[in-house]
């Protein structure tokens, strides 16, 4: 046996065909397995798709199932009554206003059918209060013209009120937001670079920051919500840039669109974002210790200044007096 693979091995015909079968072999090897690929990749693309199917129907729901409370409401009859007989929608409607409401938190219909009954009623209210005040109240011997000022900046005030309520709404949501934006970047890189996929680590941080802030947890909620229902995941980052209004969250939104578009690395542009942010907020920090002193300076000339006065030269005013 041994004598015929040696014979074998020295047969340069045989040795001749034994090399060119490999050679075939490894030919062939060589054009089907990127077929082979194909298909496996066809394979993979499918059970993707099949799970992001799975994943928008329970989030769908979990929607149904445990938001009992509805972020969209229903406008009061008497409000909705109003508001359609006078058909204020056309006269005192604005596009701000609506995406203003959205930015504050309010949502939906009912929201903005109030909005336009308080912008209507406030001016006559404040308007009728003025009046009584002034020419009935108050019985001080004014001109008319300037009772007729006083009824016309009322007015005015009150047709303004609406809009400083919702001004400073607006205000207060973005800085709960830029507050817990940071340390939410934070628990999004590691969502992500731990495996999970957008939607997940979304869903994930929305539950972990609510803690901190719930207006931010709340637009991660309806960021996953949407990312589960829209064809365009796109759609989704902008809508979240828009209802925040805050710039930090705009070049996050714009970093992870391009990681969709692009394929590129998202942790290393969220780690960057994170730490931007930290550092805008940091600087907000720093200027408002030092526009502190300038603001207390009014204060402790009117009140600081007077006690400390009284309680050097009281005693020596007092011993003066006493002495004479």
């Amino acid at each position: 046996m041994i004598d015929f693979l040696v014979a074998k091995l020295h047969d340069v015909r045989f040795m001749t065909m034994l090399l060119a079968f490999f050679a075939a072999s490894a030919t062939v090897y060589t054009l089907v397995m990127p077929l082979l690929a194909g298909g496996d990749l066809n394979k993979r693309m499918k059970a993707v798709a099949s799970e992001r199917e799975r994943i928008r129907q329970r989030e769908r729901d979990r929607l149904a199932k445990s938001e009992k409370v509805t972020l969209r409401q229903t406008p009061k009859q008497v409000v909705s009554k109003v508001v359609d007989d006078l058909n204020l929608t056309k006269w005192l409607a604005q596009e701000s206003a609506l995406e203003k409401l959205v930015m504050a938190g309010y949502r939906g219909h009912a929201p903005y059918v109030t909005f336009l009954f308080a912008r209507a009623v406030a001016p006559i209210v404040m308007l009728i209060a003025a009046i009584v005040y002034t020419f009935f109240i108050a019985g001080m011997e004014w001109s008319l013209l300037l009772k007729i000022g006083i009824c016309v900046v009322s007015t005015y005030a009150g047709l303004q009120a609406p809009m400083l309520f919702l001004k400073n709404a607006i205000g207060k949501r973005q800085l709960s937001i830029k507050r817990a934006f940071p340390d939410s970047l934070d628990l999004l890189l590691i969502c992500i670079e731990s495996g999970m996929s957008v939607e997940v680590a979304f869903r994930k941080v929305a539950t972990e920051i609510a803690g901190q802030s719930v207006a931010l947890s709340e637009e991660f909620a309806l960021t996953t919500a949407e990312l589960s229902y829209l064809q365009d995941r796109k759609t989704a980052y902008e809508n979240l840039a828009r209802r925040t209004g805050i710039e930090g969250v705009k070049s996050v939104c714009l970093a992870l669109q391009q990681s969709e578009r692009y394929g590129t690395p998202l942790g290393q542009s969220l780690r960057v974002m994170a730490q931007e942010n930290r550092d805008m907020r940091m600087n907000e920090a720093e200027k408002k210790a030092a526009a502190l002193p300038p603001k207390l300076t009014v204060p402790m000339i009117l009140f600081f200044l007077p006690c400390l006065f009284i309680v050097i030269l009281g005693p020596s005013y007092i011993k003066f007096t006493t002495m004479h």
